[in-house]
């Protein structure tokens, strides 16, 4: 009991006679890492799976009902066409549709005036083709269908998600070479990832080339490839 009592008036004494407001405790301070960020690239050229055209109806007519009921008969045929070609429901669609009247402009009495004019009514819709090697036949199926504004075929990748992870690995590979290269000529060592980030993914569609088929006006398609480009920004630890 008096070891207690005796360090208890010690410390009160200690407590009492340092000056402990001139003591210099030091701080505490947070030091971030070293770090290095790199740009991991990767490319796959992919050959295009699908077709996609853009078929459209126009109509002038001084009377709007004639100018829209020719559109629709236009429109109707055309996609009664493309589906006993084999197209899907799901793979066509309305693209656009647009009403119009014209603003026709006239003297009189040396004054300009304007009045409306005629109706342009106008129908597109967007079709897919799955069966890529049938393109130059729907090709000629479209124009001979009644369309009068028709644009296409755009060849691409249906679905890049699979070709996409693929490059994942190799764009990290690629991130950590760059980085490591880095790491050497400053004289450090490569450590952990602290992040990564996707930049990504990009596609550069190629010119098709069309070649005269002897087809009854119909082309060659060619429909070529696609490079696919997978971005990751990468930040690693630096030793």
């Amino acid at each position: 009991m008096k070891k207690i009592i005796g360090i208890v008036i010690l410390v009160l004494v200690l407590v009492l006679v340092i000056p402990w407001s001139k003591v210099n405790w030091g701080r505490i301070t947070w030091q971030p890492a070293e770090v290095v960020t790199v740009s991991g690239e990767a490319r796959s050229q992919e050959k295009n799976q699908i077709a996609t055209y853009t078929a459209g109806v126009e109509a002038v007519n001084s009377k709007k009902e004639d100018a829209v009921a020719e559109v629709n008969t236009k429109i109707e045929a055309l996609v009664k066409a493309v589906k006993e070609f084999g197209i899907k429901e799901a793979d066509i669609k309305t693209q656009n549709i647009s009403i119009y009247q014209d603003e026709e402009s006239y003297w009189e009495n040396g004054v300009q005036k304007s009045r409306k004019g005629q109706w342009r009514i106008s129908n597109s819709v967007e079709i897919i083709l799955r069966e890529i090697n049938k393109a130059v036949a729907l090709t000629d199926l479209v124009t001979s269908s009644g369309a009068n504004n028709v644009y296409g075929p755009s060849f691409s990748i249906d679905d890049t998600n699979q070709v996409e992870k693929g490059l994942y690995e190799m764009a990290m590979k690629d991130a950590k070479e760059k980085a490591d290269s880095i790491a050497k000529v400053s004289g450090r060592k490569l450590g952990k990832v602290i992040s990564v980030s996707d930049g990504g993914t990009s596609g550069n569609y190629p010119i098709y080339a069309m070649k005269d088929s002897g087809m009854g006006g119909g082309s060659v398609t060619e429909p070529g490839s696609t490079m696919v480009y997978k971005n990751l920004t990468v930040i690693f630890e630096l030793k």
